[in-house]
């Protein structure tokens, strides 16, 4: 099977789908930093995958690509609550988080100090219209709302997998807790620092 590439952006469902490409048998990074990461996993959602996804579609020929969509005022104070919890880690000097996720997200969010709701409905529909735009007329793009009815159905049929069981997305991630994935249990899980360290050579077209 093709790779498959979440790129909406955070607090869009990217959890809620992780988990269920996971219970659909696939191996699923949640973020992947390495590039042993992306070999093992079959999918791969979040950072770096919405600012990368063109980068992605080449070094990954034949992959399939799912846009998450959302009513962008009830995405606004979610990703307002999400980046006020991640600034300080986001710091290129001294922030804890890897390079390659501090890179993704000031790509794509590159000015949130202070955070503005003007300036990230801008970050939002500039990026859907980036994705729209680069996938346009192609077969191997999906958008998706995950909060929508037949939403899973949609996507296991877009992947060609087995369609019996659940039509729709169980909702996770919600509210303040931005941790569920960590708590989520499951073999299939890829852990984003897959082989301990950046693999920077995989990351230097950024």
């Amino acid at each position: 099977m093709s790779k498959v590439f979440i790129i909406g952006l955070p607090r869009t469902g990217t959890t809620s789908i992780s988990v269920a490409l996971l219970e659909l048998g696939l191996h699923v990074a949640h973020t992947a930093f390495t590039k042993k990461a992306f070999e093992v996993a079959d999918a791969i959602s979040d950072a770096p995958c919405f600012s990368d996804y063109m980068h992605l579609d080449k070094l990954f020929p034949n992959s399939k690509f799912v846009y998450l969509n959302r009513d962008v005022e009830k995405w606004l104070p979610s990703i307002k609550m999400l980046l006020e919890k991640m600034a300080p880690h986001l710091e290129f000097k001294g922030g804890h988080f890897s390079p390659v996720l501090k890179r993704s997200f000031h790509q794509t969010f590159p000015a949130i100090h202070p955070l503005s709701t003007t300036t990230l409905t801008r970050y939002f529909l500039e990026h859907q219209f980036a994705v729209f735009e680069y996938f346009k007329n192609r077969d191997d793009f999906l958008c998706l709302d995950v909060s929508e009815q037949g939403s899973l159905l949609k996507l296991k049929q877009f992947l060609a997998l087995p369609t019996q069981g659940e039509a729709d997305f169980a909702k996770l991630n919600v509210g303040r807790n931005v941790a569920n994935w960590r708590e989520y249990k499951h073999p299939n899980k890829v852990n984003a620092n897959l082989a301990g360290v950046e693999h920077r050579k995989f990351f230097d077209y950024a």
